[in-house]
């Protein structure tokens, strides 16, 4: 139920992110958050 919630949160961010609502809001911060909580688990697998 995580990993559904985490991808569900990354796909919208993505979204937000090609339509230039976040930096419109001044929030590309929120996408490097979400690679730097995918980035242990990728040198983990």
């Amino acid at each position: 139920m995580l990993l559904a919630t985490f991808y569900i949160l990354a796909i919208t961010l993505i979204i937000l992110h090609y339509t230039g609502w976040l930096a419109k809001h001044n929030l590309e911060w929120l996408l490097y958050v979400m690679a730097l909580t995918v980035f242990p688990a990728v040198l983990w697998l």
